[in-house]
């Protein structure tokens, strides 16, 4: 049996519990330091209480220590993972290998800044002891398929999010045009920028698009393929994502997940325990969103920019009918579309620049806002922000219970009742009674039991037992009954939930191992394409352009280079 896990993002311990609410099989979140995101660490404290509450439910805790160190943070970060370990944390996802002699009893996970994208990166890897890999984005599943075959340790691979246009932990585009690291944490984001595109003559081909801006990732209907290639860590970007996106996306991936192990229950199962019950319906056209693409996934390339639109668009609602001096008038782009007051909306400026506003009041497709700047007639308008959908999200939140099954057995002088929880743990409780406590109405007792019994109890959900009468039924009171399920609950809770083991790397001591960097002015490397994305690709039967070909974004000039043997670009210093 394969125990998938559902991985999910935490910017705060509080989206942590969200996420395993909605969910989750494990989070990943940042500590104090080193976490590759600088906007989203947490204290040692707060990653304690999100281990108390994931480990009820068998959750794993993933810290990430994902930046590479200078040598004088040596301490400061063994003195961290110590911490870490201390507060209940199941791993560490690392890029750095000075990290991974830092803990003796905490599982190593290979970073996707370690850029793994073929066997061979993958095996020297799994030599230094790593017990998981996450592969890079930009894999078809035929590279997922045999990176997984040539290796023992568990694959992790992104599924949803956002997408960078580089290889991981190969991008130093951030440092050279602001001072900012990416593998420090302080990604400057210049992807999402406008450029220029300027051929060897000096002729601008193209004016003011993101070009090197990529839509969203997801694979929500491409799980199964990933699970059979290999894939037992299905992971969702976004540690500097809010609680709602994070509840909307996990909850989503959830129930795919649920629906796919249900189509296999003897080859699949979920790698934690505890059924989410209740809240909203899922929608991931309704959160943060640049559009959508599967990226290279089947191995072919497709339309993978988001080059118009470098921040979130939403959905597409419909165009400007009509301006007015207190707002304006949609044409919807469907008949059944309904708007509310506190909407958000964007579009697109002629200059290339997105614009936001919230309409205040929403009368049918009239829409009373402060007119924003750059506004026109005709212009398309997106939906970012769903009103009623953000109250869904805050309104009805689901509840995570851990199921337990009940065995009740009557005999004379006694009341047994015997709990198994869905992860394994016993519990059990016995009441004695007397032959003048005999109930008149046996069959109505029962029923009390039956009914009784199966409730909540914290964050337990007792089924209705399998009662086995072998005497008299005795008479209880309905809060003796409450009581028993109370007392079992708590011999249930003391006892530490029987999780999954993560598979535990080994170490080659034979191995050797270094880090790739880029070099020669290389900024990065990827496996999209400015060309190919323009139709600008010979291979598409365009006239070849003269070349090298460059962005420029004022004074900014980058060279763009084209590796056709091996379908890549590389983005250089000028």
């Amino acid at each position: 049996m394969i125990a998938l896990e559902l991985l999910a993002p935490a910017r705060t311990a509080q989206i942590g519990i969200a996420a395993i609410d909605c969910g989750a099989d494990a989070v990943y979140i940042a500590g104090p330091a080193f976490g590759a995101r600088q906007a989203a660490g947490n204290s040692v404290e707060d990653i304690r209480e999100l281990c108390t509450y994931a480990h009820r439910f068998g959750v794993r805790i993933y810290a990430t220590v994902n930046t590479l160190l200078e040598r004088e943070e040596i301490p400061q970060a063994r003195a961290l993972v110590r911490q870490l370990e201390e507060a209940g944390v199941d791993a560490l996802i690392v890029q750095d290998p000075a990290v991974l002699g830092m803990s003796s009893t905490l599982v190593m996970h290979a970073s996707t800044q370690c850029a793994i994208r073929t066997p061979q990166k993958a095996q020297g890897l799994e030599n230094l002891g790593f017990g998981r890999l996450v592969l890079e984005r930009e894999l078809s599943l035929d590279q997922i398929r045999a990176i997984s075959r040539s290796v023992n340790t568990e694959i992790e691979f992104f599924v949803h999010g956002a997408l960078c246009v580089c290889y991981s932990g190969q991008c130093y585009l951030s440092e050279y045009l602001t001072g900012r690291s990416a593998n420090r944490g302080a990604c400057a984001q210049p992807c999402r920028n406008l450029y220029d595109l300027q051929d060897a003559s000096g002729k601008v081909l193209v004016r003011n698009k993101a070009l090197l801006s990529l839509k969203d990732y997801q694979l929500i209907h491409r799980l199964e393929d990933l699970a059979e290639a290999g894939v037992s860590s299905f992971k969702i970007e976004g540690r500097l994502k809010n609680e709602s996106y994070v509840r909307n996306v996990v909850k989503a991936y959830s129930e795919a997940l649920d629906a796919l192990i249900r189509k296999h229950p003897d080859r699949y199962r979920r790698s934690s325990f505890g059924q989410v019950r209740g809240g909203f319906t899922p929608n991931l056209q309704k959160t943060f969103n640049r559009g959508y693409t599967e990226l290279f996934l089947d191995g072919e390339r497709g339309q993978w920019a988001a080059m118009d639109a470098p921040k979130s668009m939403g959905e597409y609602v419909g165009t400007v009918a009509r301006l007015k001096a207190d707002g304006l008038v949609l044409s919807p782009a469907t008949a059944d579309l309904a708007l509310s007051n506190g909407d958000g909306f964007a579009f697109v400026n002629k200059d290339g620049s997105i614009t936001g506003f919230r309409a205040d009041v929403c009368q049918g497709y009239t829409l009373f806002c402060r007119r924003p700047e750059g506004l026109r007639e005709g212009q398309k308008l997106y939906r970012n922000i769903s009103a009623a959908f953000e109250k869904q999200l805050e309104a009805a939140k689901p509840v995570r219970e851990v199921e337990v099954s009940l065995s009740v057995t009557i005999q004379a002088g006694a009341l047994s009742v015997e709990a198994r929880s869905e992860d394994g743990r016993q519990a059990a409780e016995q009441l004695p009674f007397s032959a003048d406590t005999v109930a008149k109405d046996p069959d109505r007792m029962l029923q009390t039991l039956r009914d009784q019994l199966g409730k909540r109890s914290g964050h337990y959900a007792f089924l209705p037992p399998a009662i086995q009468v072998n005497g008299p039924v005795p008479f209880l009171p309905v809060s003796a009954i409450n009581g028993i399920r109370r007392d079992l609950a708590e011999r249930l809770e003391e006892q530490p939930v029987k999780a999954l083991p993560l598979y535990r790397g080994k170490v080659n001591p034979d191995t050797t191992f270094q880090l790739t960097y880029a070099s020669d002015g290389e900024l990065m490397r990827s496996k999209y394409c400015v060309r190919h994305e323009l139709g600008l690709c010979p291979k598409q039967g365009k006239a070849k352009k003269a070349e090298p070909l460059f962005l420029i974004n004022g004074k900014e000039r980058l060279r763009l280079d084209f590796h056709c043997a091996v379908c890549e670009m590389t983005v250089r210093q000028s």
